[in-house]
């Protein structure tokens, strides 16, 4: 994978899953939608597709055909597709993860956009104020100076937190980027509805197709891409064992919300624990997506806000040691008293 995932590439992610999804829901086998959609590709993915094709014809499994494939794929999406292979429900799970992509390039291109003239209006402020100096001082290196030490920080910390946030990082980053944007307002709710939204969607495909509740609720942990949910279902193993019901264990973790537990409890008690499962991964992906549709829209705002902020004070000091006291005018105006 890229070292950063841009829009386009999301996007592109997400129409290769939509046309493999499309492709097995009309009976086509798995081998002849990756050598139909392989035709079709972009050139930068035909030798992965071939490598995973050729995989599968030598007997893999998809899971195993992915893994050979090494860090192309995102753990995520791996521990996603195990769960849809094993449910035998591979084409919903395809679908599924096309919409997460497409929802995910668009909330993207929707953030850049509306950054783009707070952007401009950083840039601007960022270079006017040493560009002044400039002209009084005529000092070329310390105009270039001083541009570097105010973007050079900006352009690192936007780097590293893109770069955080992609899907291609291992266990232990991801918990960690999960605790420090969890107490964040919205968008910590966001992802965690979104991630309680997949483990229900995993979890009804994998118990419907025979799978036992152990097995089930750690394959969809971790296809919940959540390490908090998959540490706390790795847990209940031994629980589960002495007879425990998930249930139980379910209002007992401080991972689920109250909704999530009543209603699972609900649905496991009256034995309609799938109808269950897909009413809770509607709530809960429909809420998660408004959630992080409304932090895409307010992030550029916050920015532009803060940059509005940021030059108002540099103008209030720019004209205060200008004209305030101790400065040349002051000075002069003193020496004619």
């Amino acid at each position: 994978m890229p070292l950063i995932v841009t829009p386009g590439q999301l996007n592109r992610r997400a129409e290769l899953y939509h046309q493999i999804g499309i492709m097995l829901a009309a009976g086509i086998t798995l081998p002849q939608a990756l050598d139909q959609v392989r035709k079709s590709s972009p050139i930068s993915l035909r030798p992965v597709l071939q490598r995973l094709l050729d995989n599968l014809r030598e007997g893999d499994t998809l899971t195993d055909a992915l893994e050979r494939l090494g860090r192309w794929i995102p753990s995520f999406d791996g521990a996603l597709l195990e769960a849809g292979e094993r449910s035998g429900r591979l084409d919903a799970t395809f679908k599924l993860l096309a919409l997460y992509y497409r929802e995910r390039a668009q909330l993207a291109r929707q953030v850049i956009s509306d950054l783009l003239y707070p952007l401009f209006v950083f840039h601007f402020a960022a270079v006017l104020f040493p560009f002044i100096q400039w002209i009084t001082s005529g000092n070329s290196i310390r105009f270039a100076l001083t541009v570097l030490m105010i973007l050079g920080p900006f352009y690192a910390a936007a780097f590293l937190i893109v770069y955080a946030c992609q899907g291609r990082h291992g266990e232990y980053w991801r918990a960690t980027i999960e605790s420090l944007l969890r107490p964040i307002p919205v968008l910590g709710t966001a992802r965690r509805f979104l991630a309680l939204a997949r483990l229900a969607a995993a979890l009804e495909a994998l118990i419907n197709a025979g799978v036992t509740i152990i097995q089930a609720w750690e394959l969809a942990a971790t296809a919940s891409g959540s390490p908090e949910i998959r540490r706390t279902a790795l847990s209940w193993k031994k629980s589960l064992e002495e007879g425990c019901t998930p249930g139980e264990l379910v209002a007992r973790a401080r991972a689920f919300p109250e909704l999530f537990a009543s209603l699972y409890q609900t649905g496991e008690v009256s034995g309609k624990l799938d109808e269950t499962l897909l009413r809770l991964h509607g709530i809960y992906q429909e809420e998660g997506t408004r959630k992080m549709r409304a932090v895409a829209q307010w992030t550029p705002k916050l920015f532009y806000i803060g940059i509005l902020l940021i030059v108002g004070w540099k103008i209030v000091s720019f004209y205060s040691g200008l004209y305030g006291a101790g400065s040349d005018l002051d000075k002069a105006l003193k020496g004619f008293q």
